[in-house]
């Protein structure tokens, strides 16, 4: 920790600078500080304090280190107010690539939630850009020591927290949207700094940057692979956390946001970064413009849920000091105490008008200025609680659906928080899809976990629940007015996020390993459903290669191989939409760590160095995708109903759209759907309209290899049973290895073929 500041008083400032006339009756401005005529206009809430200054700050001595007071000059403006809790100014001479913040004074009763203090040098909530890190000092905190009623702290921190920057409106050209039908969309979620960190077909200058991300080597992966949407983690700027701080980590992920409507500047090339804020807003202006031009969209993760500033004890930083009392959810008790629904140590009360306001100006920001498509809400249960809980009703989600700017973009809640009733998965109101956690635990479940079981001699949970997920999970997304008006898109399937196992991890560990986190092995989750096929982690033989996936004479690598082409074919080849998260499609590790938020290094960084079950893997995620996109009956955006689609013609012959049937051949019925032992399961999905393909997908879930006879429902031309043209199997490493396949692959319904145990196929009609 650096010493506390020299003088405990705030420095001196210059002289004020004086600004133009502001008729305080006049409708609210925007919030933030905007280019006008001849210099700025500023607008920032503080509805409970007494004065407000803009702090217009210069580097006047660039030797001196960025934490030394004499670095600085600081310039104060009093600003206008409040009207209707707003604070104003127009001042004359400010330019683009100033520096600032605010000064708010006020009552400091932290008994009733009111922590103003004019020694801190807050952020602008509605700041474009921010420059300068943010330093473990005394100063950065409000109060004296860790008690959080205890007396304000009089130290300046104006040397020690980042500050704003005034950024002008940008200029340049947007690429028109892709607008990906839903679906067609396949989501991949993706670290900016890890994705291309180590890619080496990169120059280093890009590699983890947005321009990284944007490049043609880049793109031709994700294009190649069959992304059609990439979702970035968070690209707000953002800080550690207080403990991180201190400790001298950083917050990998970034889900703790210091400025909503800033860029996160580290992401930038150096050359971006050395010439401002302006040309960091540029890059990634940048980066959407060239996704789109390849025909990818681009989603972003955003934090809206919670701040960097944690709980009362925690930082000093900007909306606890602007209005802690108007920006945060407390609990209504005396004195005063947030209520942490985040798990953070704070929780932004959409209650209030100020804060929904905020998140819908911060979303209009990215998609109007930035142009991206749309957004997932991390903890979206917080975004939509009110006086009585979760209201779907919620005038933030009401605003989402009619907003001009907002609802056609793609909007993805993450459907829970750790509040009271806060699993809600399901409970979106539409065009809203929904992270789907059940999909993910139902496939673990019946791959790995069940087969573990089953191992050790003890039954499984049956076909059912993995059946409901296939089909789209309607028991979830079909509730609606009128219902199943969703459909199966709702769903963003995944059995991996950037939260938990990565998909390699999945079969090689049955416990977590976060050692490396600091934090005891006692963070993530130990509810992983995952299965290490009969050993811990890496293969420990002399040739097996260093992630233990592979190794010439291990008898589980293959299997565990296999495993992995399970998992992933279930989710490409299920009804909804599937998201892939970075690195899966080439076996990436994280050495069993299930929560590496704080590991910004080779652990969560994209391996690009494949090796062949790599190079194997790869190609079979490109040839499902592939698949995916060639046959339309696997592109469902209508929940089935079991019935013919008469629009496709097939009323006449009464070919339902999806049937399911046991390893017989035979339609399932109600005993074998309720059988925990039953693990063969064949799911027909009849295409949608003539000249289409149907497609068979036969599961295998046994540990020993099955007989399975195919079924028919649908005559030929000539009276013969249909003829199925095997596509991929799950035993092949490479689906090159379709070569190998005795006879053509083909099979008429009826027959009887053979599967490895734990295996999957997929079958079209010819």
């Amino acid at each position: 920790m650096h010493a506390p500041s020299p003088d405990p008083s705030p420095a001196p400032a210059a002289p004020p600078v004086a600004p133009g006339p502001v008729d305080r009756h006049a409708p609210v401005p925007p919030l933030g500080v905007h280019v006008v005529g001849d210099g700025v206009d500023v607008a920032v809430l503080a509805s409970h304090a007494s004065a407000v200054e803009l702090c217009l700050v210069d580097v006047v001595d660039a030797a001196r280190p960025a934490h030394d007071p004499a670095r600085y000059r600081e310039r104060r403006v009093p600003l206008a107010g409040p009207a209707f809790g707003v604070w104003r100014a127009h001042v004359p001479g400010v330019r683009p690539g100033q520096r600032y913040g605010f000064r708010v004074h006020g009552p400091w009763e932290p008994a009733a939630g009111l922590r103003h203090n004019p020694a801190k040098l807050l952020v602008d909530p509605y700041a474009r850009g921010l420059v300068g890190e943010l330093v473990d000092d005394p100063a950065i905190r409000g109060q004296v020591g860790d008690d959080p009623y205890g007396p304000p702290d009089a130290r300046d921190s104006l040397p020690f927290v980042p500050h704003s920057v005034v950024v002008a409106e940008p200029t340049g050209p947007l690429a028109p949207r892709p607008r990906v039908p839903w679906r067609d969309t396949v989501i991949y979620e993706a670290h900016v700094r890890g994705l291309t960190q180590r890619l080496e077909a990169l120059p280093e200058h890009l590699r983890g940057t947005y321009a990284g991300v944007a490049h043609p080597v880049t793109v031709e992966h994700l294009r190649s692979l069959g992304v059609t949407t990439l979702e970035l983690l968070p690209v707000h700027a953002n800080v550690p956390e207080p403990h991180l701080l201190a400790s001298g980590r950083t917050n990998y992920w970034g889900y703790s946001t210091l400025g909503f409507f800033a860029p996160h500047a580290a992401y930038a090339t150096r050359a971006a970064q050395e010439a401002g804020p302006g040309a960091v807003l540029d890059e990634v202006r940048g980066m959407v413009h060239l996704l789109h031009e390849a025909g990818i969209e681009v989603l972003l993760d955003v934090v809206h849920n919670h701040t960097c500033e944690g709980g009362a004890d925690g930082y000093h930083l900007s909306w606890r000091g602007l209005d802690n009392a108007g920006y945060y959810l407390h609990d209504g008790a005396t004195p005063a105490r947030l209520a942490d629904v985040t798990g953070t140590g704070n929780s932004l009360d959409f209650r209030r008008p100020a804060v929904v306001r905020a998140a819908l100006d911060s979303l209009r920001h990215w998609a109007q200025v930035v142009g991206v498509d749309g957004f997932r809400f991390d903890l979206a249960v917080t975004l939509g609680r009110g006086s009585s809980g979760f209201d779907p009703d919620h005038p933030f989600l009401v605003a989402l659906q009619t907003d001009p700017v907002l609802c056609g973009l793609k909007l993805v809640a993450e459907p829970w928080d750790v509040g009271p009733g806060g699993w809600r998965t399901g409970q979106f109101p539409p065009p809203m899809a929904e992270w789907n956690d059940r999909f993910r635990d139902a496939v673990r479940q019946f791959w790995l976990a069940d087969a573990r079981e089953a191992s050790h001699g003890r039954p499984g949970h049956g076909v059912r629940d993995l059946a409901t997920r296939l089909a789209g999970s309607a028991d979830l997304f079909g509730h609606s007015d009128p219902p199943l008006v969703r459909g199966p898109v709702a769903s963003v399937s995944y059995v991996t996020a950037h939260d938990g196992f990565t998909l390699a991890d999945l079969v090689a560990y049955d416990h977590k390993h976060n050692l490396a986190n600091g934090e005891g092995n006692r963070d993530g989750t130990d509810d992983n459903r995952s299965w290490n096929h009969g050993l811990e982690g890496p293969v420990a033989t002399p040739d097996a290669t260093a992630d233990g996936i592979d190794g010439l004479g291990v008898e589980i690598a293959p299997l565990r191989r296999r495993s992995i082409r399970n998992l992933l074919a279930t989710l490409l080849l299920a009804a909804g939409t599937p998201m892939i998260t970075a690195g899966d499609e080439m076996g990436r590790t994280q050495r069993g760590n299930n929560n590496a938020y704080v590991q910004d290094d080779e652990t969560s960084w994209v391996s690009w160095d494949l090796a062949p079950w790599r190079k194997d893997l790869l190609a079979t995620a490109r040839h499902l995708l592939a698949l995916r996109r060639e046959h339309p009956a696997l592109r469902a955006d209508a929940f089935f109903t079991g019935r013919p689609r008469p629009a496709a013609g097939d009323a006449a012959v009464g070919v339902p759209d999806l049937v399911w049937f046991d390893a017989d051949g035979e339609l399932l019925d109600h005993a074998t759907w309720h059988d925990p032992a039953v693990r063969t399961l064949q799911m027909l999905r009849t295409a949608p309209s003539p000249g289409d393909a149907d497609v068979l997908v036969v599961l295998a879930g046994s540990l020993d290899p099955v007989d399975v006879t195919l079924p028919g429902v649908r005559a030929t031309a000539g009276g013969g049973p249909e003829v199925w043209e095997l596509v991929w199997d799950s035993d092949w490493e490479h689906p090159g290895d379709r070569a190998h396949v005795d006879g053509d692959g083909t099979a008429r319904a009826g027959d009887v073929v053979g599967l490895e145990a734990l295996s999957l196929r997929v079958y079209v009609t010819r």
